[in-house]
């Protein structure tokens, strides 16, 4: 696993040993990639014993944190997604049932990755002093330290339901409906999950709302820990010179909740009195959907580039270099990409869905705000912004100063640390209670007498996984 752990960790008390799951940790991927990545190396820095354990695509990890693979077969990988695997790449029933949920149009990882999780654990056990979850939610990694051989703490960045929501109300038949309802078959079981969790992690004070109001969590199992940007690497260079009329965005070409098509309509509207305004998205661009044809509509082919695959360095100069960094989202969780941007001091124009406000700050302070899904109200902020540079330079310089002041991995891992340490010792004492006090007290099969103890194994209705470990492979 690399070096081992430092004689005193950043708290000053003994290091842990961590194991970080992430189903799908690529940070080219989305936000939890991102999260995986910066998370994982800032308590590597505090001194703390850190493996991830991942599946495809894998995450792309900093030097001195290890990643074990845990491989799934990879269905939706490019150039062939939603691949029917050969013969022999079926491992066991959890290949079989991957493939059998993709064919009936679910979406099986978090179900599969959360059995493989159980059994590599189980294989493993004492190994690890906290188990960490980011976002699985699967039935295989119910069942306590028992089952994981550590206390269980499980990051919801935000509930996908939000997701599943948004996708309905923007599918336009009957058909569409459907295909939306069954790829998201995976959220009644993470609704089913959560709610048995000890302890929930999540990255605003929204989220945490939402957890409560959409999965049933109570609220007292649920823990707000800020995410934050790499202040290192999204700060401002006075070397990168500033475009005219560029807008930067980060989104998904055809995911409702990322609100492009919003953005694109308002760069219409904003190029009939800014000819120079012009958008650039970090993300794919997905050829004949709603998006790529309100392109066509405008006549914006030659004023909206997308842009991926690019290294980290690219991503900061285009930020850099950009008049004005764009949220359109009609919700986020989070926003990792409001607090990259103000990072960099460049100006922020946002909107107001989801946890947004609570990384952007105020309107008019350290960001514009707008309403999720004003199209107008997007241009007219955008046109804004785009026509007093003062305004930039103050919002810039406010809003850098916001995510110094609040948003940091540095602080994210301090307080990833201390809810490690709270799970536990919530634990520790859990076993305490449950101890017998004497031989006589205690009842066949270890529980003392009038004891419940932990529910068994067989009642999580999920079959037995087989063969402890088997299936890892260490890399790094």
């Amino acid at each position: 696993m690399g070096a081992g752990p430092h004689p005193e960790a950043g708290d000053g008390e003994r290091p842990l040993r961590i194991a970080l799951l992430s189903y799908k940790g690529n940070p080219f991927c989305g936000g939890q990639g991102v999260y995986v990545r910066h998370l994982s190396r800032e308590l590597a820095r505090l001194g703390h014993e850190v493996e991830v354990i991942g599946a495809q695509p894998y995450p792309v990890l900093d030097d001195g944190v290890p990643l074990t693979e845990l491989p799934s077969l990879d269905l939706y990988r490019q150039p062939d997604p939603f691949r029917t695997p050969r013969p022999g790449e079926y491992r066991d029933w959890v290949d079989a049932l991957e493939v059998a949920t993709m064919w009936t149009g679910g979406f099986p990882e978090p179900l599969t990755f959360s059995l493989r999780a159980r059994r590599h654990l189980a294989g493993r056990r004492g190994r690890f002093d906290v188990v960490h979850d980011n976002q699985t939610l699967g039935y295989g990694l119910l069942g306590g330290p028992s089952v994981l051989g550590a206390p269980l703490v499980t990051t919801i960045h935000h509930p996908i339901t939000v997701d599943r929501g948004l996708d309905l109300a923007a599918a336009e038949s009957w058909h569409r409906k459907a295909s939306v309802r069954r790829w998201y078959g995976f959220t009644r079981m993470q609704r089913r999950v959560a709610r048995r969790l000890p302890s929930v992690l999540t990255v605003s004070g929204s989220s945490r709302q939402e957890i409560v109001d959409h999965l049933g969590v109570r609220a007292d199992r649920i823990h707000v820990v800020h995410i934050g940007a790499d202040t290192d690497l999204f700060s401002p260079d006075p070397a990168v010179a500033e475009v005219p009329g560029r807008i930067v965005t980060t989104s998904s070409a055809d995911v409702p909740l990322k609100g492009l098509v919003h953005l694109i309509e308002a760069l219409a509207k904003l190029r009939t009195e800014n000819p120079d305004a012009h958008l650039v998205v970090v993300g794919k661009r997905a050829e004949d959907g709603p998006v790529d044809r309100l392109i066509e509509r405008y006549g914006l082919a030659d004023r909206v580039e997308f842009v991926k695959g690019i290294s980290d360095a690219e991503l900061v100069d285009l930020v850099r270099g950009a008049q004005v960094a764009c949220v359109p989202s009609l919700y986020e969780g989070f926003s990792l990409p409001a607090a990259e941007a103000m990072a960099t001091a460049t100006p922020l124009v946002a909107t107001t869905g989801g946890a947004i406000p609570e990384v952007a700050g105020n309107d008019g302070e350290t960001c514009l705000a707008v309403p999720p899904g004003d199209a107008g109200a997007l241009a007219a902020a955008l046109r804004r912004l785009l026509d007093d540079p003062e305004l930039r330079r103050r919002l810039g310089a406010a809003g850098r100063e916001r995510v110094l002041a609040r948003f940091t991995w540095a602080r994210a891992a301090q307080g990833t640390a201390e809810l490690y340490r709270g799970a536990i010792a919530e634990q520790s004492a859990a076993g305490r209670a449950d101890r017998p006090r004497s031989g006589r007290e205690a009842r066949p099969g270890g529980l003392p007498a009038g004891g419940r103890g932990p529910a068994p194994a067989a009642a999580l209705r999920t079959p037995a996984v087989d063969a402890p470990g088997e299936g890892a492979k260490a890399t790094r």
